[in-house]
């Protein structure tokens, strides 16, 4: 065996070794996940999803023991959820920028039983910012080569510096691997903790994409088929049957384009609407709300 693999070999088992020492078991009746230690103080960050039915939260701890946790808050959108457990002597990960490069070695240490469990892979893919189907801002795409195998969800995910470029997660896009960068969960993190959810905005509406006749014909629009009594839209005037067509001057085609405005910094916000009613084009403002902690509802 060449000098190279012995020193590639014995940098990846130091990677993994230092790794699991922030790693723990997430679990309880449903099959186990892992978390990432956040702070000494015992907070850990998890995959909401490996915790979505858990009112018993169990964690097993780097040293092999168990302890209970407290669920401070989640955020389906991101697929993240915050935990706190009394336990000391608990070591935080080491987060590194989150500049994760396409074809970069990853190591994916996670935690599914009392040992912990090592997994190779590379960086598969790499983008910028963009939108789970939830919803959720996350600050960099990052897909992995990481096997989807019983406790990848909330594993942490190092990079061969030996700094963690973010948290792996099966619950954004299904059949694929993906990594929560350190920008996020600082986002996230930060926002359970000082509230207990991530605050975002509603209009309080739903709808389904159309495409508008007569004078707009082929032009896109969000039809709207129910209005939330007492939301933001009831109050603007928006009735079931109007055809959002703009808001906040851009266009709006698909549910989608509304996310970007629904963004905390929006929220208390008037943003000028225009809608299609009974074949007539009419100029209204609607407030953004603020949407009520942790739960999934129209936007």
């Amino acid at each position: 065996m060449s000098d190279a693999v012995l020193e590639l070999s014995s940098r990846l088992a130091a990677l993994a070794a230092e790794a699991e020492k922030s790693v723990v078991r997430v679990g309880g009746r449903r099959a186990p996940a892992s978390g990432v230690v956040w702070s000494a103080d015992g907070v850990i960050v998890a995959a909401h999803h490996s915790v979505e039915w858990e009112d018993e939260i169990e964690v097993g701890l780097p040293g092999g023991g168990e302890a209970r946790a407290e669920l401070l808050g989640r955020d389906p959108s991101t697929d993240l959820a915050v935990l706190r457990t009394a336990s000391p002597g608990l070591q935080p990960a080491a987060w590194g920028a989150g500049d994760a490069s396409l074809g970069q070695v990853i190591l994916g240490v996670g935690r599914p039983g009392r040992s912990a469990r090592a997994s190779l892979g590379i960086v598969a893919r790499t983008a910028g910012e963009w939108r789970a189907p939830g919803g959720g801002k996350l600050d960099r795409y990052v897909e992995t080569s990481l096997p989807l195998q019983t406790g990848l969800s909330g594993s942490l995910v190092a990079g061969a510096v030996g700094k963690a470029i973010g948290l792996a997660t099966a619950g954004l896009l299904r059949g694929l691997a993906m990594v929560v960068p350190p920008a996020t969960l600082r986002r996230v993190v930060k926002a359970i903790l000082a509230h207990g959810h991530v605050r975002r905005g509603y209009l309080g509406v739903a709808t389904v994409p159309v495409r508008l006749r007569g004078a707009g014909e082929g032009r896109g629009a969000l039809l709207v088929t129910a209005v939330e009594p007492e939301s933001p839209a009831a109050r603007a005037g928006v009735i079931v049957g109007d055809a959002l067509v703009s808001l906040g001057g851009a266009g709006v085609s698909e549910a989608g384009d509304l996310m970007p405005l629904l963004e905390e910094e929006r929220i208390g916000d008037a943003l000028a609407a225009t809608v299609v009613r009974a074949g007539e084009t009419r100029e209204l403002s609607i407030t953004v709300g603020a949407r009520e902690g942790g739960r999934r509802s129209a936007p």
